[in-house]
């Protein structure tokens, strides 16, 4: 039985879902401890504690620094092999080329390598494999066409661990490969002079939570150092500043949904750093197509930058995000930048319609009832640049790992996402083992296939089979975790400041959730498409604006729009909304219950 009373006695909300507090006993004995020892706010203290973060780590999460959080690029296996023959590429002058995923983790990877090689005076080329023509990864034909460009090292970033055929070529082809990745990979890795990955089974790095551009950014300290001991770098050829590309590491990094701890807070924190000073000419353009109002932050490179350079490896030319973040030439830059907002208002319609016809045939499979581990869906004509967004939104809708397929002839390709403690690139790699897929990988919260349409029921059945046991402990043990209660008075500019020094937020290092007790519903009515704004007020006549994301015909959306005039238990997360030269603490609502007369011991919370 549980007997851990849930916060503010929520036990079943708007979404289903239980409020408990984020600190159990134990935390709230550490966040105490963080806040006399560091001299911090107990508020401040609570989130720290609530994060994981140790006592005597308090330093590196509130100022984490590149230098102090880097461990030595040599600990991870091959990175000598790798910085070694990248110099070897440079004193030769080689004709290098590049290889690289056509997602916002792949072109930042891309454009952060061709930059540091060409301050070392190489002119390399890259390659973006087309989605639809080509797929993920390198394939034999590109590294065939590589070849006869001239290619004498082939560098493949975000992709190459298992492309086994395609690195075979490579070999038979003369071309050296050096592989940098952060995918899973299995016990046969494929023939390459380097492979840097830190989640190889032989390294022993600790690194797996990086981004390819991290890794990326690793190597090329591990060059720079590298040529500074063979004598290269000179007064007419000076090294590099790789500060100056973090503003692409942050980039790559909130975008690809890696955990925001250790070395990819720094990344990232000093990286907006760099960002806000808009030295690149692609990434300054983006901003101003993207129309961001303030200082960038993870929200804006999550939503608004990524996903407009994903759209053109989604239903546009793969190459543009990468030639975006490569020119210096301000006119093209804003040409290229216009062009992928046009993509991605694309990409938004085609998502659109292809969510209604996916959710429909979910809802189908699932019944009234909505029994079963996962969502598999597929459609005739699904642009196959949109299947992963699908699976993404199919996730969110029904709180299952959830695969999206585009089929296409007799076979389709297809995207999945996870829930927390469902491992889905082991899923699909056994999936692979076992003769139904053609080919698939990925990580533990997304992966990628290819399946026949045949294949297409004994695959759901497989997945059912396999994936049922942890999706049940997973939705079992689902809730949402509270860092505090709030008055809408106390969400002010102080607080909003107190919150930020723990930036910056994302996965792994989740933001703040803040409970608004029994706050009277004044207006609520829907935004936009999907979306419901409201305004709540607290007792003492103080209000707050907030807006629920996607509620709208949901269950959120439902119980916000029918508590008009009502006191409502509210949760979310604080935002500074930025409009004609006001600053305004708003609410990011994410659930919602029904205002119990609420306790003593609920009110001294």
């Amino acid at each position: 039985m549980d007997t851990i009373r849930p916060f503010l006695g929520v036990a079943h909300s708007a979404t289903g879902r239980v409020w408990r507090d984020r600190l159990d006993a134990r935390a709230g004995q550490t966040a105490l401890a963080i806040a006399q020892r560091h001299n911090l706010p107990e508020l401040l203290a609570r989130v720290l504690a609530g994060r994981g973060v140790d006592l005597d780590a308090i330093e590196d999460y509130l100022d984490p620094t590149v230098k102090r959080l880097m461990p030595d690029p040599d600990r991870l296996t091959d990175m000598a092999a790798a910085a070694a023959r990248l110099a070897d590429s440079v004193e030769r002058g080689e004709a290098v080329a590049i290889l690289g995923d056509y997602d916002v983790d792949g072109a930042t990877s891309t454009a952060l390598l061709t930059r540091v090689l060409r301050a070392a005076g190489l002119d390399p080329v890259f390659h973006i494999p087309d989605r639809l023509f080509e797929g993920y990864g390198p394939n034999v034909e590109a590294v065939r066409a590589l070849a006869e460009r001239g290619a004498q090292l082939l560098v493949t970033v975000d992709c190459g661990t298992t492309s086994a055929d395609a690195l075979a070529e490579a070999r038979k082809l003369g071309l050296d490969a050096v592989v940098i990745d952060h995918h899973q990979a299995g016990e046969t890795l494929p023939a390459a002079h380097a492979l840097v990955n830190p989640n190889r089974e032989d390294d022993l790095s600790g690194l797996g939570h990086l981004a390819a551009v991290g890794l990326v950014f690793m190597v090329a300290v591990a060059l720079v150092r590298e040529l500074r001991q063979r004598g290269f770098w000179s007064a007419t050829r000076p090294e590099p500043d790789l500060l100056q590309l973090l503003d692409l590491v942050a980039l790559g990094t909130v975008a690809d949904v890696v955990p925001l701890t250790g070395l990819n807070r720094a990344f990232v924190q000093k990286g907006l750093i760099a960002l806000r000073q808009r030295h690149n000419i692609g990434l300054r353009a983006l901003m101003d197509a993207s129309r961001l109002a303030g200082p960038p932050a993870p929200f804006h490179l999550g939503f608004l930058l990524g996903p407009r350079i994903n759209a053109g490896g989604r239903i546009g030319d793969a190459t543009l995000g990468t030639k975006l973040l490569l020119t210096d030439d301000p006119a093209e830059a804003a040409a290229i930048a216009m062009r992928l907002d046009q993509l991605n208002r694309e990409r938004q319609a085609v998502e659109k319609a292809t969510l209604e016809q996916a959710e429909a045939e979910a809802l189908a499979a699932l019944g009234l009832e909505e029994k079963g581990a996962i969502v598999l869906v597929s459609g005739e004509g699904w642009h196959p640049g949109v299947v992963g967004l699908v699976a993404a939104r199919l996730k969110e809708r029904f709180g299952r790992p959830a695969f999206a397929v585009a089929l296409l002839g007799e076979s389709g390709t297809g995207s999945g996402r996870s829930i927390a403690g469902v491992d889905l690139g082991r899923a699909v790699r056994q999936a692979v083992a076992a003769g139904l897929l053609l080919k698939g990988g990925g990580h533990a919260m997304a992966a990628g296939l290819t399946v026949t349409r045949e294949q297409l029921g004994a695959l759901r059945a497989f997945f059912e089979e396999n994936l049922r046991e942890a999706v049940e402990q997973s939705r079992a043990a689902d809730h949402l975790a509270i860092d505090g209660a709030l008055a809408a008075g106390a969400a002010n500019a102080e607080l909003w400041a107190l919150i930020e020094r723990a930036e910056p937020f994302g996965a792994g290092n989740p933001e703040p959730v803040f409970a608004l007790p029994a706050h009277t519903v004044t207006y609520a009515d829907a935004v936009g498409e999907a979306h419901v704004r409201l305004r709540l007020r607290a007792g003492d006549g103080a209000a707050i604006q907030g807006i629920a994301f996607r509620a709208l015909n949901r269950p959120l959306g439902n119980a916000l729009l029918e508590a008009r005039g009502r006191p409502l238990h509210v949760a979310g997360s604080l935002s500074l909304n930025q409009w004609q030269g006001e600053e305004r603490v708003e609410l990011r609502v994410l659930d919602a219950a029904v205002a119990e007369p609420l306790s003593a011991r609920d009110m001294a919370r």
